[in-house]
């Protein structure tokens, strides 16, 4: 099942965010096939983080609530929110 994790950053917590990418960033290699898409999102003007979207393929939420938990950004105190939302991927069709 896809799930959509939206997560938003903490305001000021920019060096948090780049202190814990290389970790970040091995934790979500590490995933495989279970990472459909993920990337960060941008602030109004398109040039800084303000938060990650991660399209996951897990078997249910729990699984999608591990995923989120074990995040170095999460585990860092990064994120002020984070959404877990069931997904339906229409296009591109797969």
């Amino acid at each position: 099942m896809l799930f959509a994790l939206t997560c938003r950053d903490k305001p000021g917590f920019l060096e948090v965010r780049k202190a814990n990418r290389t970790a970040h960033l091995d934790y979500l290699a590490q995933q495989g096939p279970m990472i459909r898409l993920a990337g960060p999102l941008l602030d109004d003007a398109g040039a800084a983080p303000a938060g990650s979207l991660i399209i996951l393929d897990v078997p249910d939420r729990a699984a999608a609530e591990a995923f989120a938990a074990g995040d170095p950004y999460a585990r860092a105190g990064l994120f002020a929110s984070v959404a877990i939302d069931p997904f339906r991927q229409v296009l591109p069709s797969e």
